[in-house]
């Protein structure tokens, strides 16, 4: 048996070397993760890095089953929906304790008023703890739910009601995301007894199998089992989350035995895993799209000729066979194949740049233009190498004389300004949260959404688009729903507020010792139930092959 020590910078960056020595089975899962969370409250996530990184802290109502976009129960043992679609009841799970920590001492369990109190922290300006680090809650926002609540009320300590304004056929879907996970309402009153109400964005307290310990921008995120979660104790005792931002250095410390876990591999780095016994490769179908959003706000892009020249003069097939390799697949539409609603007779616009020059000439662009485009700073599954989009990009749209500069930001900056500049074009993609069409038609493209702080970013408002997934979001009658998203999808085509580039696999690359961990075919990285063979061996990150 070969055995091999993690390298001395990881040891001391998760601060073993100084502290006592650890149980003889004691284990420590290390995950490489792509960039810094913007926020340890999954109320205020807006990217799947900040979600994955509440994700072992926090619970939902509902779920999904591993693997799966089945719905199970979770905090919620059982709900039950009126006939008129109006009206959700959640049933509690009893006895489901809250994590506690140096300044909090949970005194009951889980009760309808955490319920309450999560929801209506996000909803009612008027709450004490709305704008306590921000008023912001953009994902609750986008979700429509302002306009969609109607009531929530906690019936019994177990029971709470929710009513709705309208039928809203994604709503029970939207209580699996990270936005509707439950916070305490008991710590809550504790930070605003000591006059620190913002550590409940800090300091986080939940239900989840873990417990925050620290985070250290560029450096780290810790946690600790919780040895009372209602799922029962997990196998790993210390999970950290490595910040890596470069795929080559996540292969690198994921090959030395760094890390046992890594995000994102780009198609080079997910043939080296292949080809590395001591690695293995997890992949799930794509359910995500990369675009460039084309800012319909201001000229010469609020000419609809100079958007669909931009969509014929970009050769989306080489970037494809370039950057994501066999995992990429050409997008049309913005909703990705494996959605059921998804446009199949959908055909993206192709490589034609005659056609882009003669529609330039028609908006009286023949010369050209110049323009900023933003591209990603991290790899991201739907745009694995931002800069290299964005450099083939340019090289085709200086064809036509189109000018482009390039402009990046450290990817949680990066995020604030695609949600609150005036960007002209931008690299920008998304992952489906909850399975539901409507996560990305609304969220994405719907005029509501359009707004500074939305995900709409290329601030196209379409009154038809608009009104086609009002409807469909309405309906419960996944047909008549597929029908109305359909229709919509053909009004986004031929509108062309983006340059729909590529939908593509979601890959974690992992080492062999690791167990029991299932893809999340929504695209995050969940930890739960992972176990590591080899005993003391896995602790602290290092490795061990098998004999």
């Amino acid at each position: 048996m070969i055995r091999r020590a993690a390298p001395l910078p990881l040891l001391c960056a998760l601060g073993l070397l100084a502290a006592a020595p650890a149980p003889a089975l004691a284990k420590t899962f290390v995950f490489c993760s792509e960039g810094n969370p913007e926020a340890m409250n999954p109320q205020l996530a807006i990217t799947g890095t900040a979600m994955d990184a509440t994700k072992p802290i926090f619970d939902t109502l509902v779920e999904f089953e591993p693997g799966t976009t089945r719905l199970r129960p979770a905090l919620a043992e059982s709900w039950t929906v009126s006939a008129d679609g109006r009206e959700i009841v959640f049933h509690l799970r009893p006895g489901v304790e809250f994590q506690d920590s140096d300044i909090f001492r949970p005194t009951r369990t889980l009760e309808a008023a955490d319920v309450v109190f999560s929801i209506e922290r996000q909803w009612r300006s008027d709450h004490p703890f709305h704008a306590v680090s921000t008023p912001r809650f953009d994902y609750f926002q986008d979700a429509g739910m302002p306009e969609l609540l109607e009531s929530v009320e906690a019936v019994d300590p177990l029971t709470v009601r929710i009513r709705l304004r309208e039928p809203n056929a994604p709503f029970l879907a939207n209580f699996t995301m990270p936005f509707l996970s439950i916070l305490s309402a008991e710590y809550a009153d504790t930070l605003l007894r000591r006059g620190t109400p913002a550590e409940i964005d800090t300091k986080p307290i939940g239900t989840g199998p873990f417990r925050f310990v620290d985070f250290r921008p560029d450096v780290l995120v810790r946690y600790r089992v919780f040895e009372r979660s209602w799922r029962g104790r997990q196998a790993i005792d210390t999970l950290v989350f490595s910040i890596t931002p470069t795929a080559s250095a996540r292969l690198a410390k994921l090959a030395s035995g760094e890390c046992h876990a890594s995000a994102y591999p780009d198609a080079e780095d997910m043939r080296a895993i292949r080809a590395n016994p001591e690695l293995k490769l997890y992949e799930s179908p794509a359910y995500n799209v990369g675009y460039m959003a084309i800012n319909t706000s201001r000229p010469p892009f609020n000419d609809r000729r100079v958007r669909q020249a931009m969509n014929y003069a970009i050769d989306k097939r080489a970037i494809i066979d370039a950057i994501y390799g066999a995992g990429g697949i050409e997008a049309a539409n913005p909703l990705p194949p494996a959605n059921w609603a998804y446009d199949e007779t959908a055909e993206s616009y192709p490589y034609d740049p005659e056609r882009a020059r003669r529609l330039l000439r028609e908006a009286g662009l023949e010369k050209g233009f110049d323009a900023d485009l933003w591209y990603t700073p991290v790899s991201r599954p739907y745009n694995p190498n931002g800069i290299r989009v964005y450099e083939m990009i340019s090289a085709d749209l200086e064809k036509l004389g189109i000018r482009t500069y390039p402009r990046t930001a450290e990817w949680n900056s990066y995020r604030s300004v695609m949600q609150d500049g005036n960007v002209p074009l931008a690299l920008y993609g998304w992952t489906g949260d909850n399975g539901d069409p409507d996560n990305f038609m609304t969220t994405l493209l719907s005029c509501d959404t359009a707004r500074i702080g939305g995900n709409n970013i290329a601030r196209w408002c379409d009154k038809r688009f608009d009104e086609l997934i009002r409807r469909a979001r309405t309906q419960a009658d996944p047909e008549i729903r597929r029908e109305l998203y359909v229709e919509a999808e053909r009004i986004f085509r031929e509108e062309a507020p983006w340059v729909p580039i590529a939908h593509s696999v979601f890959a974690v690359g992992a080492r062999r010792e690791v167990r029991n961990f299932v893809m999340d075919p929504l695209g995050y990285h969940n930890f739960t139930g992972v176990d590591l063979v080899g005993g003391a061996d896995a602790a602290a990150g290092r490795n061990s092959t098998a004999p």
